[in-house]
């Protein structure tokens, strides 16, 4: 495999992004830093295929990524292949308003071929190739510049390896016939809604208790003012104010701009700041939340009680025998919020659905029925069904 220097010039992505763009995939990181910043600052892009790779320098005087940007973004000819891709795809999405298709993430492909949950790429790598990664620039200011050849030669890494370890993982998806298992799945991680970031709804990511239409108003008026205020300072909305501050404001407004020196969370100067004197507008201002935009309930079915917790650890012991039959990640099939809503008594689930149903969740709705029992033999759980004659 040709790596190439780091590319630092529009001719030079251009060159390399034609030549990938007739191959049949490419393997795509990012090193990118958002410690400090509301929006993730992209710092470095990796990307090549079977015969070439190379590093692209974002931050290069004069550089324009649009070559690379169409080349994930607009060519549909060829997927792309990440690991652990969900913030990657992140950051093209704040480029282009799209997101990298078609799309192919290693690590959620693991979960149909083996029972890993969440395997890191190092743990990949040395799986199926057999190499160790050196991770001593893994934690490294890459906004710095000039990068090091320690530096570069780990970034690169990260796409030379995948290129050899996505074709084998291909290869065994294809022989156990589970690769429509995860479009869904793949479908979900280029879905640019995921991305999209929307001040009305951010309110919905906060914790909150109770129904009340005056605190979620007022919740919701918050959390849009504060990703507001984050977005163009460029800096992490927790810095502005934490998610439990926030909430307990919506909960017990203060009467006047001076009483944010009692809140937990604020500093003294809130009282007689400029951000705080734009707080107190926004409550001012804020309503109810109307009815059509209250949280749904739960439909959790009955409460479980002590027969139904126990119905449930059953359920999560079946996920485990049967994960460890056909050799996947339980998470895959399904987790434990939903067993527990299977043993309350809701049907209307994923897990009686489609392939997951077939795999699984028609003995898990066995087992509630009380049409599966347990059985050790030579040592090893297994599941039996008992025969309807032998039932009644």
């Amino acid at each position: 495999m040709k790596i190439h220097d780091l590319i630092t010039t529009t001719d030079a992505l251009a060159d390399l992004c034609e030549r990938l763009g007739k191959g049949d995939f490419v393997c795509v990181d990012t090193e990118f830093m958002r410690e400090n910043t509301y929006w993730p600052e992209l710092c470095l892009v990796q990307i090549g295929d079977e015969n070439e790779a190379a590093a692209i320098d974002p931050l290069a005087d004069g550089i324009d990524l649009k070559p690379l940007l169409d080349l994930l973004c607009e060519n549909e000819d060829v997927l792309k292949v990440f690991h652990a891709g969900s913030q990657d795809v992140e950051i093209f999405f704040n480029l282009t308003g799209k997101t990298p298709h078609p799309i192919f993430d290693t690590q959620i492909a693991m979960m149909a071929i083996s029972q890993s949950e969440q395997i890191g790429y190092a743990n990949l790598v040395e799986s199926w190739l057999d190499k160790t990664i050196d991770k001593g620039a893994r934690f490294t200011d890459w906004s710095r510049r000039p990068l090091t050849d320690r530096q570069l030669e780990y970034a690169i890494g990260d796409v030379t390896y995948l290129a050899k370890i996505f074709p084998k993982i291909l290869k065994k998806l294809m022989k156990t016939e589970r690769g429509a298992w995860l479009n869904a799945e793949m479908d979900k991680l280029a879905d640019p809604e995921n991305y999209a970031i929307d001040p009305a709804k951010s309110w919905k990511r906060i914790r909150a208790q109770g129904r009340n239409p005056q605190v979620l108003g007022r919740l919701k008026a918050l959390a849009a003012w504060r990703e507001g205020e984050a977005q163009h300072k460029n800096i992490p909305r927790g810095r502005i104010m934490r998610d439990e501050t926030l909430a307990d404001i919506a909960s017990h407004p203060p009467k006047k701009q001076a009483d944010l020196a009692k809140v937990r969370g604020l500093s003294n100067v809130w009282k007689d700041n400029e951000i705080g004197n734009r707080l107190m507008e926004v409550l001012e201002e804020a309503e109810p939340l109307p009815a059509s935009e209250m949280p749904q309930r739960t439909n959790r079915g009955a409460p479980l009680g002590k027969e139904g917790a126990l119905v449930a650890d059953l359920l999560k012991l079946l996920l485990k025998i049967r994960a460890r039959e056909i050799d996947v990640a339980p998470r895959l099939l399904t987790r434990s919020d939903e067993l527990e809503q299977l043993a309350a008594g809701v049907r209307d689930l994923p897990i009686l659905q489609g392939w997951r149903r077939e795999v699984f969740g028609s003995d898990a709705l066995d087992l509630v029925e009380g049409k599966l029992a347990f059985a050790v033999e030579q040592g090893k759980l297994k599941m039996t069904h008992i025969d309807d004659e032998v039932e009644g």
